[in-house]
């Protein structure tokens, strides 16, 4: 019986193939961090629905889902429809147009804190922008953020702290620049607290999940006392929504939660699968990117400037109105749910039928596993217990993700993955099947009890 690696080498010839290329031309052969994987990544030739397949033909019941832009599931049939239909118009028109309009409607509509919308490129402009308007509405530069909380790759949000480190630091960006940067233990209040005592913070920017998108999972009655803190200490409160916009509800997070936040980044979802995303928020905040005429000093000193060529163009625009429309008029959200639940509640029947030491969990469409330790079951689907979960342990994830690919199944990063509304019964149950499989290869090889 051949390896969990043989097996997943004969499998993926025509991947290996495409990486050895692939490393002539990229660094590591990608182009995002969250491929690489050893021995090759897989190489993806087409998509539908919860589906995809490789060059080598192998299927898989895709929990990727574009890195969490795709809840309607891979080719949805009116979004696919509006883009073909704008691309026979042509892809950027260097002007202003109508539908980017109607998109920036429809997420005012939608959000709780939306008043005004200004589009981006993409969630890493998102969070750079209202950062940036954070400083210029309050005057303050300091920021704070929650540890180990991702918010893209601008020079700021990389700025990472180790516990003997003394101040925030990233390899390529200026010793100086961290200055400015605040990084606390998530989920602790008093550190909070501290942090915004001196009444200097610009802004406290969160996933509202917990950090990568509730692989750390955060209560949500920290969400509430961030936003009493900020409130009384007069800093904005920024939620960034870019996976959880439009994915925990219609509204987002901050409608699931009832929490509403000054300043909120998406990206993914908004636009429809396509690149694109945006900032929305207060008005007041807002006007600080305004062209006023006549006001030479506002609009060389005091406003935001703000640029990108591709912002709101054309084909993203009218993808992310279809996809918006569907989410707020149909029940996308609550089917990708309860597909997620039904999948969380089968892992975990398997765990403890077959005494798998793991256990697995979810925030809203969004799955992850502990396994390889005595992990807790949380009591139904949400992570509502005091220990922080663990995950994957080191040792397990190449193994476990190669087992899963050969059965079938690929995952988000190492530890779960992104359900669709396209998920049904029978990709839970695959997937069910698949992880026992993958279990049963684990222990074959002596890695798992």
């Amino acid at each position: 019986m051949p390896s969990i690696l043989e097996a997943y080498e004969a499998l993926h010839r025509g991947s290996r193939v495409l990486a050895e290329r692939a490393g002539t031309v990229f660094p590591s052969g990608i182009n995002h961090e969250a491929r690489a994987f050893e021995p090759f990544p897989i190489y993806v030739e087409r998509a539908a629905g919860a589906r995809k397949w490789d060059v080598d033909g192998n299927e898989y019941v895709d929990y990727v889902g574009g890195h969490g832009a795709l809840l309607l599931g891979h080719n949805r049939p009116e979004v696919m429809a509006a883009v073909h239909e704008a691309l026979e118009r042509g892809t950027h028109f260097g002007a202003s147009q109508q539908w980017e309009i109607e998109w920036g409607q429809r997420i005012i509509d939608m959000v709780p804190c939306v008043e005004r919308v200004r589009f981006t490129s993409s969630g890493t402009e998102a969070t750079m922008m209202a950062l940036r308007l954070a400083r210029a509405y309050t005057g303050r530069e300091r920021i704070v953020k929650l540890q180990e909380h991702f918010h893209g790759w601008h020079d700021l949000v990389v700025g990472r702290q180790g516990a003997d480190d003394a101040r925030p630091h990233s390899t390529g960006v200026p010793t100086g620049f961290y200055d400015s940067l605040t990084i606390v233990p998530s989920g602790d209040v008093a550190a909070l607290k501290q942090a915004l005592d001196a009444r200097d913070v610009a802004a406290v920017i969160l996933e509202p999940t917990g950090a990568h998108w509730g692989t750390h999972p955060l209560a949500p009655s920290y969400l509430q006392e961030l936003r009493r803190l900020t409130t009384e200490t007069g800093t904005l409160m920024i939620m960034d929504e870019v996976i959880t916009g439009f994915r925990m509800a219609p509204g987002g997070a901050q409608e699931r939660y009832g929490v509403v936040p000054d300043l909120s980044s998406f990206a993914k979802i908004v636009a429809g699968g396509m690149p694109g995303g945006c900032v929305g928020g207060r008005e007041d905040i807002l006007d600080f990117l305004e062209i006023r005429p006549n006001d030479p000093d506002w609009n060389g000193e005091r406003r935001v400037a703000h640029q990108g060529t591709f912002n709101a163009n054309p084909v993203s625009a009218v993808a992310g109105i279809a996809a918006l429309k569907i989410i707020a008029e149909q029940d996308d959200v609550a089917r990708a749910d309860a597909a997620t639940a039904a999948l969380v509640r089968g892992i975990n029947d398997l765990f403890k039928s077959q005494s798998v030491p793991g256990s697995a969990w979810a925030a809203s469409s969004m799955w992850h596993f502990n396994l390889g330790y005595d992990a807790p079951h949380p009591a139904d689907v949400e992570w509502t217990i005091e220990e922080q979960p663990r995950g994957i342990l080191p040792a397990l994830v190449r193994p476990f993700r190669q087992a899963l690919y050969n059965h079938g199944v690929d995952l988000m990063g190492n530890s779960g993955g992104m359900v669709s509304s396209a998920h049904g019964e029978r990709e839970v149950g695959e997937t069910i099947l698949a992880v026992g499989a993958a279990v049963a290869d684990l222990r074959a090889e002596g890695l798992l009890d």
